[in-house]
Parts: structure tokens; C-alpha cells; sequence
């Protein structure tokens, strides 16, 4: 089994869109079982600009006002997920869209966000709290492929924006997962941002820890992700450029990118 996270502007472009559907297709075809976590930054940058909402990061995440969480929850559940889906149904696979929220999913907790020792409140950012993985499961017994927006939320109801790679993180350690892949924007993680000649090739979770504080702000969320995977029960993660022809069969084959492994 493998997770792939699907984000980045990959996903605005129509030519890589299709690309990915067909290896998607193609990966389960070759007996793999495929998971598609999405994300949607591009997309709810432009609806958030349309209608003239601001929204600001901290360390990676989007301090989520009421306001902003609708706009979330429009442009990930509706418009991104069922893109996604349509265009893997069209390369001729069968997938089925789902939230975080069906099924309790991924059940989330509100959470200050720790920032150089300073608690900071992010607004209707969800912290994973559990994952149940018997949805998914059930999608896969009878060949369908999965393709999940990371909306949760809290055990009252409460929708809550929860970054994609930390979904998709959670999501493969609760599959036991082969593998988390995760594209991005960038070929990989580099030591030194954005020295391309620092690229990381594999590194372990214990060098990847000790990194994390000095990485930045667009990485942390990805490599976070990739640490708590494993700890949770992936075999192994990887980052890699999902703008490139090939992008899924290259990091599958180990390729391209960097892996981060136990």
C-alpha cells in the first residue's frame, strides 16, 4: 500500500494532472494499492484572493479564521476532490471521494501552536488525535482507490483545517503503508535552503529530527509528516517534485527525491 500526497501547483496544471491520474492507474494496475491524500494551497490561495480574504502562516500552517475554514472546506471538499476524482475515473480507474469528516476518519483536537516557546492560536487548525482507517479498507477490499480532502473534524462536529502532509502522514501509519509519498514543489529536502546542491538523497529519522528546527517554513509540515509515519507504522516516507514526468514511478523506484527512513 501506498499513500500519496498530491499537492503543489502540480495540481493547477492540466497536462500534470492527467499525468498523475494515469500513474496512479497505472500503480494500481502493477498490484500496488494506491491512497490519494490532496491538498489545495494554490486553489484556496486564489479563492481566499477573490474574495479578498487575507490569511497568514505560522511555521507552515494557515491561521484558519470561521470565515476561512468555509472557504477551505469549499475549494478542498468540492471543487479540488472531485477534480481528482474525476480525473483518475477518466484514465480509466475507479475512485471514490472522502473527507477526513466521513466515517470519523480523522478525528482532530484545536491545539496552540508552539512557536519559539510562545503559544500561538491558529484558529480552526486541527491537530490529529486518531485515525480510523476502516473506511479506507473497506474502499480498497473492493479495488477502488481513495482520494481524500484532509478536512476533519473534532469529536462535537467542528470542521477543522488539518495540513495534507500531516494527514497523509497519519493516514499511512494507521495503514501500516509501504510507503508515504509525498509531492511537492521541490526535488527533495535540502540542507541548506535552497542550495540545490545541498539536496538530501536519505536520511534517517534521527538526523531528520535533529534537522527539522532549522528547516524552512514549507518544508517542517512535510518532513513532520514524514517522521510521525514511520513512528506510527509506515515503512518508510519520501519527498519528492510532483512537477516532473513520471513523478509517482520515479519516487516508487526510488529514483528521485530524498527518503527519510527508520
Amino acid at each position: 500500500m501506498i499513500i500519496i500526497k498530491y499537492g503543489g501547483h502540480a495540481m493547477t496544471d492540466a497536462n500534470l494532472q492527467m499525468a498523475f491520474a494515469n500513474e496512479i492507474v497505472a500503480l494500481q494496475r502493477s498490484g500496488k494499492q494506491p491512497v490519494v491524500v490532496h491538498g489545495g494551497g494554490p486553489q484556496i490561495e486564489a479563492a481566499l484572493e477573490k474574495l479578498g480574504i487575507q490569511s497568514k502562516f505560522i511555521s507552515g500552517l494557515r491561521v484558519t479564521t470561521p470565515e476561512i475554514m468555509d472557504v477551505v472546506q469549499q475549494v478542498l471538499c468540492g471543487e479540488v476532490l472531485r477534480s481528482v476524482v474525476s480525473s483518475i475515473n477518466k484514465a480509466g480507474g475507479k475512485a471514490v471521494g472522502i473527507t477526513g469528516r466521513d466515517s470519523n476518519l480523522i478525528t482532530a483536537i484545536r491545539k496552540p501552536k508552539l512557536v519559539n516557546g510562545e503559544s500561538i492560536d491558529l484558529g480552526l487548525v486541527g491537530e490529529i488525535a486518531e485515525v480510523d482507517p476502516s473506511l479506507i479498507n473497506s474502499l480498497l477490499s473492493e479495488e477502488f482507490i481513495p482520494v481524500i480532502a484532509p478536512v476533519s473534524q473534532d469529536k462535537s462536529g467542528v470542521p477543522l483545517n488539518v495540513n495534507a502532509d500531516i494527514a497523509a502522514g497519519a493516514i499511512a501509519g494507521a495503514l501500516k503503508a509501504e510507503l508515504a509519498l509525498f509531492l511537492t514543489d521541490v526535488p527533495g529536502l535540502y540542507e541548506n535552503w535552497p542550495d540545490e546542491s545541498s539536496l538530501i538523497n536519505e536520511i534517517s529519522v534521527t538526523e531528520a529530527r535533529k534537522l527539522l528546527p532549522a528547516l524552512n517554513a514549507g518544508m517542517i509540515p512535510k518532513i513532520t509528516a514524514c517522521l510521525n509515519a514511520i513512528d506510527s507504522g509506515a515503512s518508510c516516507a519520501r519527498i519528492s517534485d510532483g512537477r516532473i514526468s513520471g513523478a509517482i514511478t520515479n519516487a516508487v523506484s526510488g529514483l528521485v527525491g530524498t527518503l527519510v527512513h527508520s
